[in-house]
Parts: structure tokens; C-alpha cells; sequence
């Protein structure tokens, strides 16, 4: 069974950080993109970051750019994004994603993140 499962959000004052992880299974991780999406409260659902199947090359939407990082282990089939200098406009849930191909997508759950004093 093809699985996506986030975890690592919560509750985090201005300027905090947290690492969220995606742990897949069910399909060959490496030879995959991931993503990271946020989707906040009255907002559509938005692109944050890609990493390649390799992890060599990623992607950043501008709103994170040198806030949060992207990564892989795909020995642990699981992907993370560390997120620094978090604001309450960070306040979202956060999905991972993984494009199997033009018409399969797997989404996680999500994981909520609230940046809040």
C-alpha cells in the first residue's frame, strides 16, 4: 500500500523552528521528487519545496527561501523539511507529496503547524 505519513508539527513561538518528516512506503522512494505543501486556513493549497529523487537538487518557494531546508534520506525512505525563523504567516497544515506519475499523485495526512505566541 502506497503511504505517505507526516509528522513533527505542533505549536511554535515566533522565530522557533521545527523539522517535519514524511515517511513513505508502499513505492520505490528514491526514484522519486518530493514535495512539501502548506495549506493555511481560508488559503488554497501552496508549493513550498522539491527535492530530487537524489536529493542533489531542490526547490524553494520565495515566501521560505533561506528559512527552510529540504531533504531526504532514502535509506530511511523519509524526507524532511526543517523550517527556522518560523513566523505566524508559516501557520498552516503541511503535506508531503510524491508524484508517481502525470496521474498519480500520493498525499499525506498533513501535520499541523501553528506559529503563535
Amino acid at each position: 500500500q502506497v503511504q505517505l505519513v507526516e509528522s513533527g508539527g505542533g505549536l511554535v513561538q515566533p522565530g522557533g523552528s521545527l523539522r517535519l518528516s514524511c515517511a513513505a512506503s508502499g513505492f520505490t522512494f528514491s526514484s522519486y521528487a518530493m514535495s512539501w505543501y502548506r495549506q493555511a486556513p481560508g488559503k488554497e493549497r501552496e508549493l513550498v519545496a522539491v527535492i530530487s529523487s537524489a536529493g542533489g537538487r531542490t526547490n524553494y518557494a520565495d515566501s521560505v527561501k533561506g528559512r527552510f531546508t529540504i531533504s531526504r534520506d532514502n535509506a530511511k525512505n523519509t524526507v524532511y523539511l526543517q523550517m527556522n525563523s518560523l513566523r505566524p504567516e508559516d501557520t498552516a497544515a503541511y503535506y508531503c507529496k510524491a508524484a508517481l506519475s502525470n496521474l498519480i499523485e500520493v498525499w499525506g495526512q498533513g501535520t499541523l503547524v501553528t506559529v503563535s505566541s
